[in-house]
């Protein structure tokens, strides 16, 4: 008989499954739940980017591209990348389409570390860093960000992190959970700090243009930064394509090129489908409507979630981006967790405990506020019955 655990990965047994999932999937399995728990917007992708795909399908459009993509679509994200965040690539050898941000995420780690190479990720943050660091044999090293500093990187925390075995910096604002946001003076400081090191930064930005107040700032914008970024980016949050799974890299040319070799043997190319569709998303001024309409509803959800929970006695700051809120738990007295795992259970509401995007997250919750105001404010009613139940 097989003894699969002598067989399987050590590295890949070693991750644990996404702490978002978790609660995800005990929601599915419960009746009259309300879940704020995934970070998937509630609108229909616009219309006129369903229309494009009917369309490219009708017209037989279901063969490979290439691998890096369509050319058509390589080049409206290059537009876009330098209309938004002001930083010019080439076209053919500095863009690829990829399947979702996701795999530019694991690209860009494959491409940098080596086994034993450290990689530094702020946390609270997005669930896929460090498990992808950890199976390449790097390391992820934590530099943990507190709320007096609105979670954001400082440069304080960075220096005290870097050391001679460090390889890379993920960027990861606008901050998923915590909403943080780092301007560019802040980011200023950070790059004056890595300008004289062979560090390379990975900036996830999926949630650019989900930010309320000043636009956002790409590092890859600042001196000297540009030929040591990889930016990343995608359609799920901004377009609500998260089921077309289709995200972009853009970089310096010997990055990119390692990144797209890694691609050509795992993946091949991107759905062709959505990458026809992706042109229009990019281009089509009704599109840009449709997206300026999602992100003043997101504003609006955005500060009734902080009011709502400050109102019931849980400390929330407000966040500059992204669709989450992060109130603090700690006065009940119960663990991220225990108080996610009853809430559930007691009041069928579902959210995610903040330990799951680190450790250091532990004593706050992520509340997604990507749903419509009923489904939101029938969930504040639940949470504020189970606070008060649990005085």
């Amino acid at each position: 008989m097989i003894n699969y655990d002598d067989i399987l990965s050590e590295r890949v047994k070693s991750i644990e499954f996404s702490g978002i999932r978790k609660f995800f999937g005990i929601a599915e399995t419960m009746d009259n739940v309300i879940s704020l728990s995934v970070g998937e917007p509630d609108f229909k992708t616009p219309w006129a980017i369903r229309r494009k795909a009917i369309l490219s399908l009708e017209t037989g459009h279901t063969h490979y591209t290439s691998n890096s993509g369509l050319i058509e679509l390589r080049r409206e994200i290059c537009k876009y990348t330098e209309d938004t965040i002001g930083v010019r690539y080439d076209v053919k050898t500095e863009s690829l389409i990829t399947v979702g941000g996701s795999e530019a995420i694991d690209l860009a780690i494959r491409a940098l570390v080596s086994p034993g190479d450290e990689v530094l990720v702020p946390e609270p943050s997005f669930v896929c860093y460090s498990p992808i660091v950890r199976l390449t044999g790097g390391v992820a090293v934590p530099i943990v960000t507190k709320r007096e500093n609105l979670f954001k990187l400082t440069p304080d925390a960075l220096r005290a992190a870097i050391t001679p075995k460090t390889k890379a910096l993920i960027l990861p604002f606008p901050n998923n959970p915590t909403g943080a946001v780092m301007r560019r003076d802040e980011l200023m400081e950070i790059a004056e700090i890595i300008k004289d090191t062979n560090i390379m930064l990975i900036s996830d930005e999926i949630y650019a243009e989900l930010t309320y107040g000043d636009k956002h700032v790409s590092i890859a914008s600042l001196d000297g930064m540009r030929e040591r970024t990889i930016v990343i980016n995608g359609f799920s949050k901004t377009f609500a394509m998260t089921g077309w799974r289709l995200g972009w890299a853009v970089g310096p040319e010997p990055v990119l090129t390692q990144m797209l070799k890694i691609h050509q043997y795992a993946i091949m190319c991107s759905p062709t489908t959505s990458q026809y569709a992706a042109i229009t998303a990019l281009s089509s001024p009704e599109v840009r409507r449709d997206v300026d309409f999602m992100v003043s509803e997101y504003d609006m959800r955005r500060r009734l979630c902080v009011k709502s929970f400050n109102d019931m006695g849980l400390d929330c700051f407000s966040p500059e981006g992204a669709f989450y809120v992060f109130p603090c738990v700690k006065s009940t007295g119960l663990s991220s967790a225990e108080f996610c795992e009853k809430l559930i259970m007691t009041k069928r509401v579902a959210v995610v405990p903040g330990e799951a995007f680190g450790k250091s997250g532990d004593g706050f919750i992520r509340v997604c506020y990507a749903y419509s105001l009923k489904h939101l404010t029938d969930a504040f009613t639940r949470i504020d019955e189970f606070l008060r139940e649990i005085k």
